[in-house]
């Protein structure tokens, strides 16, 4: 699932958004008021996506499903909140018992989503939050619909200090998605995050 803001900076969460905050709300709003998610679930979406965690809390309250209910395309509010950048929404639903490894349609966790933006923070504490590693292994050979893991998210972002910490915790440098592409194919040659994939890769060879 692509990114709200097609970044691409290297994992730098403080990067100048290429929007306004406001013009963005704006736009989430209108999107969300002219969508096809039933109404009972906006006030969810809406604070998802802008980050209102206040918004969120009292909507939550209000809520009469569970907290890993689809909104839309199968994305959970975790799912958004890590698609969005939002630390904060995704803290609290992680306090709220949300869970890390609810798929969407696509077949993807929320931790596919945090690394596709690029959020090291998120990444770093889902990580945390799994608190087994067999949990967090499970997450890191998580594939979706064309066999992303999320290291393949990641790489394709060129996303140099997610990949750096998904590498630290085990992600798998040789698993090949439907396309037959490892994730260091996937970054562009000449970036921060295929040297540390190449680094990584020789390192490996060399043992």
């Amino acid at each position: 699932m692509p990114v709200p803001d097609g970044r691409r900076d290297g994992g730098h969460e403080d990067a100048a958004p290429l929007f306004d905050d406001d013009v963005m709300d704006l736009a989430v709003e209108d999107d969300i008021d002219n969508s096809e998610i039933p109404l009972h679930l906006r006030p969810l979406v809406s604070a998802a996506e802008s980050g209102d965690l206040n918004a969120l809390r009292l909507a939550l309250e209000n809520f009469n499903g569970g907290i890993d209910e689809p909104m839309e395309d199968g994305d959970t509010l975790l799912h958004l909140a890590c698609l969005y950048g939002h630390l904060n929404c995704v803290q609290f639903l992680l306090g709220k018992g949300a869970s890390l490894e609810v798929k969407d349609e696509d077949g993807g966790i929320p931790l596919h989503d945090a690394c596709a933006g690029g959020y090291t923070e998120i990444v770093q504490l889902m990580i945390n939050h799994a608190n087994e590693p067999e949990r967090v292994k499970r997450m890191l050979e998580t594939v979706d619909t064309e066999g992303d893991t999320p290291l393949h998210h990641a790489a394709r972002g060129e996303y140099g200090n997610v990949v750096r910490l998904l590498l630290a915790h085990g992600a798998s440098l040789t698993k090949t998605n439907i396309y037959g592409k490892t994730p260091t194919e996937l970054a562009d040659p000449g970036t921060e995050a295929r040297r540390i994939l190449e680094e990584a890769l020789s390192a490996v060879s060399s043992n």
